[in-house]
């Protein structure tokens, strides 16, 4: 079995190279499982509800998100629109499983594929440099103690490196894959570990690499060079589509190869 991860969409030029890749690479490697993370796909900060629907319109199964989350007003009216378990699309729009106990939206969505493997996405975020987040390691404790599938992937979304390393290793030979996002530069370090999980550190951004990860240079240099604050805007030069491909077994959720994707215009 197969599945698709697509690293971080940022803004209108990684909704445009997402949108030019995914068929192709979910037709040529047979992909029986599309996630993609689309928190900055809203001009690189959020994503609305009518975004949310294109993404799945071009063919993912479940949308993950992180700190981004709720840069857009309008979709935790339609996060609160479906039940728990419901399959309707925004039950499919997942916010960090982490968070305050009552926030609207929910971290972790279980469905099947369309040959009727059952599986399960869980999007946690990190708790160092970060904000408003609860224990990740324990919470993932917890949810997988709650589990069926066998084919469990994890976003976690996080800034530091050790920590994305060690929830890797916490999570090795209980999940399928546990797969970095937030920094938007793709890591080197994709590996299946020794208990059958895939992991890399960050997936890398689906977004503009003349940029500083997705914002205009020079907005960001002038707010280095003069401690200035500024507005800033999405770039849109360069965009390029970062994903992870993963094959595993479906009887057991084993990983048994991970690639890199890295593609342009």
């Amino acid at each position: 079995m197969n599945i698709l991860f697509i690293g971080d969409i940022f803004g209108s030029a990684g909704r445009r190279i997402v949108r030019e890749h995914i068929g192709h690479i979910r037709e040529a490697h047979n992909v029986e499982l599309t996630v993609v993370n689309a928190e900055n796909a809203a001009g690189g900060f959020g994503i609305t509800p009518q975004l949310a629907e294109e993404v799945f319109d071009w063919g993912a199964d479940v949308l993950t998100t992180g700190n981004h989350v709720w840069d857009k007003r309008d979709l935790i009216d339609y996060m609160h629109s479906v039940p728990a378990d419901s399959h309707e699309r925004p039950r499919r729009v997942l916010r960090p499983a982490n968070l305050q106990k009552g926030v609207p939206g929910y971290g972790v969505y279980e469905g099947a594929t369309e040959s009727g493997v059952p599986y399960a996405v869980v999007l946690l975020m990190g708790r160092v440099f970060m904000a408003n987040t609860n224990d990740p390691f324990h919470a993932a404790n917890e949810i997988l103690a709650g589990l069926r599938a066998k084919v469990v992937l994890v976003d976690f979304h996080a800034e530091a490196t050790s920590e994305k390393v060690a929830m890797g290793w916490h999570l090795d030979g209980r999940v399928t894959a546990v797969l970095g996002t937030h920094t938007h530069i793709p890591t080197a370090d994709e590996r299946v570990l020794p208990g059958g999980t895939a992991y890399q550190t960050d997936v890398g951004m689906s977004g503009p690499y003349d940029s500083v990860i997705g914002v205009e240079k020079d907005l960001v240099l002038h707010k280095f060079l003069t401690g200035m604050p500024g507005k800033f805007e999405a770039a849109k030069g360069n965009p390029k589509m970062c994903a992870a491909l993963i094959t595993c077994d479906p009887a057991t959720g084993r990983a048994t190869r991970i690639q890199r994707i890295m593609l342009g215009e």
